[in-house]
């Protein structure tokens, strides 16, 4: 069963907002995409657009290669968590997905399974009214993994979950992913995706600015910078700015080099006489990357980093 999520120049127009503005990006298998970008983006429209909830003005949206309004059993091909409050309040949890397994054929001893995996197994005979906004993620993760679907998509996940909560949703999202599903996650912040995604969409204002892998984008955004610490910064910097390095004082005992390779700026300080107590090359995080990505994002020019991008 093919696990592809397809968006090709999707555009979405409320009034006179434009949501979406030509967006194009694809949810490949065996890889978590963070689907990233600030709120009022254009990420939860694009969604329900993929699942048929929103018509769009212009562009398709596919999964599995199909509208998802075609699709027999979709809870089978796609399943999907995009408000996890949208469970009737006096309903048992149980009882709600044993009517979405009804309605989509799917055997009612894969209810009791969702309920184990999703942790619900002491609150499953309970009214969803009573739940926390965190169970009511997991009500919503486990409805998404009902069908066993080759694709899925989840709209902000760890929303209300607490750390051991956080934990437990992005080793989900790996274990799916690694079972050769696609899973799509939306977030505002790349945080909530540090060591999760594999692959990221960021957006703004309802277009691509990036589409990439995630290494690929802390690779950029780490800029080949070096990390120096040294009780001669003086001395260093002056070594360093003569060969051609673009330096700056972080602190008494800090800088940071730009320009030379981790192994170059030993040597030279090495060559020069120059102590020093620690070199090593930067590494950004995910949220690093990100405001370096989007602080010119008023441009919004796509970078592709993957194929058929």
């Amino acid at each position: 069963m093919d696990a592809t999520i397809e968006v090709r120049d999707l555009r979405k127009r409320f009034g006179s907002t434009v949501a979406v503005d030509g967006l194009s990006f694809t949810v490949g298998p065996g890889q978590v995409t963070g689907f990233v970008g600030p709120n009022g983006a254009g990420k939860s429209t694009t969604m329900r657009m993929i699942l048929g909830l929103d018509r769009p003005d212009a562009g398709t949206a596919l999964v599995g290669g199909r509208p998802y309004r075609t699709l027999r059993a979709p809870l089978c091909r796609l399943g999907a968590m995009l408000d996890a409050s949208a469970v009737h309040p006096a309903r048992r949890a149980r009882d709600h997905l044993l009517w979405l397994a009804h309605a989509n054929g799917i055997p009612r001893r894969r209810v009791d399974e969702v309920i184990a995996l999703s942790g619900l197994e002491g609150a499953a005979r309970r009214p969803a009214g009573g739940y926390s906004l965190g169970m009511r993620q997991r009500l919503g993760i486990a409805a998404a993994l009902l069908g066993d679907p080759p694709a899925l998509m989840f709209d902000e996940p760890v929303n209300g979950l607490d750390p051991e909560g956080i934990a437990w949703i992005r080793a989900l999202l790996r274990s799916l992913a690694a079972e050769g599903r696609a899973v799509l996650v939306s977030s505002h912040l790349m945080s909530e995706l540090e060591g999760g995604a594999d692959h990221l969409v960021v957006i703004g204002r309802g277009r691509v600015i990036a589409d990439t892998s995630v290494e690929e984008l802390l690779s950029a955004a780490s800029g080949g910078r070096v990390a120096l610490r040294t009780g001669h910064r003086q001395e260093a910097m002056t070594v360093l700015a003569h060969a051609g390095a673009t330096v700056a004082a972080d602190g008494p005992d800090s800088v940071t080099v730009s320009g030379l390779p981790a192994e170059r700026v030993v040597a030279l300080l090495t060559g020069a006489g120059v102590a020093f107590s620690g070199v090593a090359e930067h590494r950004a995080s995910l949220e690093e990357a990100y405001m370096e990505l989007t602080k010119d994002a008023v441009e919004f020019q796509a970078v592709t980093g993957g194929p058929g991008r």
